[in-house]
This record gives C-alpha cells, sequence and structure tokens, in this order.
C-alpha cells in the first residue's frame, strides 16, 4: 500500500492516521502537489492529494472515499466509521462538520497565500472565516461532555478527523481560532495528538 501526498494536508494526515490504527502497513510518499506535479501525475493525472495505491494497483482518491474502501478491508468490529446506526449517525456529523471546518481553513490559507494580494476579495475572505467558526461552534457543542472516544469508547474515524481538522487549522492560522472558545474540540485533539498513531504522522 502507498499513500501518496504531504502530511501538511489534514486529508493525508487522516488517511495515514487511520492506516496506523487499522494496523495496515503503508509506504508514505511525500509528494507535493505544486512542487512535484509531474512525479505526482505519473501516479494520479488528476494530481490530487491524498491519492492511494493499493497493492493490487488500484488507485484510489479523495480522504473519505480512501477511508470507505480501508474500512471494509477489516472486520466490522474493527472498522473506524461505527456500524450501530445511532454511533455511526453520530460519527457522520461529527466528520462532516470537521471536513467542512477543514476545507473552509483550506480556502483561507488559498487566499492569503497563494493569491496575490490585489486580487484577495475580503468579503469572501470573511465568509469563508465564519463558515469556519460556525462549523467548530457546531462541533464543539456535540462533543461537549464527553470526556473520552466519541463512539462505544474506541478510537473512530470521528475522533480522527475532528483532531485533525483541529490541529491543522491551529498550525496554519495559529492566530484565528482561541482554543478557550471551544474547549470540547481542543480537548478531545489534544487527547488524540497523544496517541502512537498521531505521534507518528507529524503535520509537519
Amino acid at each position: 500500500m502507498q499513500l501518496i501526498g504531504m502530511m501538511d494536508s489534514p486529508y493525508v494526515r487522516r488517511v495515514a492516521i487511520a492506516l496506523h490504527v487499522l494496523e495496515m502497513p503503508f509506504e508514505h510518499r511525500s509528494l507535493s502537489v505544486f512542487g512535484q506535479y509531474d512525479e505526482f501525475a505519473q501516479i494520479n493525472p488528476v494530481v490530487k492529494a491524498p491519492t492511494f495505491v493499493d497493492d493490487d494497483g488500484t488507485v484510489l482518491i479523495d480522504s473519505t472515499l480512501i477511508l470507505d474502501y480501508l474500512d471494509h478491508k477489516v472486520p466490522a468490529a474493527r472498522r473506524l466509521l461505527p456500524e450501530e446506526t445511532q454511533e455511526r449517525t453520530f460519527a457522520l456529523r461529527v466528520n462532516g462538520f470537521a471536513l467542512a471546518a477543514m476545507e473552509k481553513t483550506v480556502q483561507q490559507v488559498y487566499e492569503r497565500r497563494l493569491r496575490p494580494e490585489e486580487r484577495q476579495h475580503e468579503p469572501w475572505f470573511a465568509r469563508v472565516n465564519a463558515q469556519m467558526h460556525a462549523a467548530w461552534a457546531v462541533l464543539d457543542k456535540l462533543l461537549a461532555g464527553r470526556e473520552g472516544w466519541l463512539c462505544g469508547g474506541r478510537i473512530t474515524q470521528a475522533d480522527i478527523t475532528a483532531a485533525v481538522a483541529w490541529r491543522f487549522t491551529q498550525f496554519v492560522l495559529p492566530d484565528a481560532v482561541d482554543l478557550a472558545r471551544y474547549p470540547a474540540v481542543a480537548a478531545l485533539s489534544l487527547r488524540a495528538e497523544a496517541l502512537p498513531a498521531f505521534v507518528a504522522t507529524p503535520l509537519a
């Protein structure tokens, strides 16, 4: 198995952590979609991270689809998306808002770092920032009062995705989100980042 992409992408990192939690050995190829475009294109002509290549040559893109594929390689009891309906629904809610926070964080980074200053659009930036905070607010309410893992007493994709999203926002927009504003998410991230699977996949 090969995972292609850099760990500064939260989408790449959530797949890498899942592979570690599922105890699936893999090779990480840290290719940049910007700096190593041509090399990346030889593996995946769309040049999208993460790209996953299975041992049989199957190529998959999009972190959520890759994670679904990996989940179905293990018994149901070990899957990172819970099978029980109520827990599954909760995990999907957490995943959805965490992915929204990721997306809105990425959009802010692109607007500030990749677009020339004269072409930056402040109303758009303000809207995206507000959407990011809205996602964190919903997540913090969902996580409030939960001191352990979110579903069934074991780490699941909900924990991984929320923790990875929070760490990413804190890393790339360090002054944008106050830890005290979303204490439940911050506490979950702190617990998760101490795990071997997270330590083995540092953001940078």
